[in-house]
């Protein structure tokens, strides 16, 4: 189990606009913004109730170490959310250039 927490850990480490936290025991604190959204998205996509919000951790969420195959499922949605909402990000602020430059 703490091979494979290691390894997620350092999966999600790679993930822009996440920052992982010190942790212990089975679950991953990472920092994000809007965590409520980012837990509900998650949980939509994946089983209701995986990904939580700590009352006492502002800006992070709890993710879950498990199997291989799990922590991976859960590396790729959260990756691919977090990239979709920095592309969103981009092209709503080059937007906004674009229309001040006119």
């Amino acid at each position: 189990m703490d091979e494979e927490r290691e390894r997620f850990f350092s999966r999600l480490a790679t993930i822009p606009g996440l920052r992982t936290m010190p942790s212990i025991g089975a679950w991953i604190l990472v920092e994000v913004d809007n965590p409520a959204d980012i837990a509900r998205k998650v949980n939509r996509r994946l089983t209701p109730g995986i990904v939580s919000v700590p009352r006492n951790v502002p800006g992070a969420v709890r993710l879950p170490v498990r199997d291989p195959k799990s922590n991976e499922e859960l590396f790729v949605t959260i990756r691919d959310l977090l990239y979709k909402k920095a592309r969103t990000r981009y092209f709503q602020e080059l937007r906004q250039v674009s229309l001040a430059a006119k």
